[in-house]
């Protein structure tokens, strides 16, 4: 297992967190993900065989916040 810490833009609240969180969850190979809504970031655990970062990066974006880079 891998883990990442995603810096994400525009998170301010629960339905934020909720938000990311599921739909990081919802990938497979993607065993956590955890928001911090203070750090603007999110921890991912994950299996980099099964998913790739840019996928995860891509699922974040479609929920619509911005991933710094």
């Amino acid at each position: 297992m891998a883990q990442k810490t995603i810096e994400v833009e525009g998170m301010t609240c629960g339905h934020c967190k909720s938000s990311v969180e599921g739909a990081l969850s919802g990938l497979e190979g993607v065993k956590s993900a955890d928001v911090n809504l203070e750090a603007n970031n999110v921890n991912v655990e994950y299996d980099e065989s099964k998913v790739t970062e840019s996928s995860m990066v891509e699922a974040i974006e479609d929920q619509g916040y911005d991933v710094r880079k």
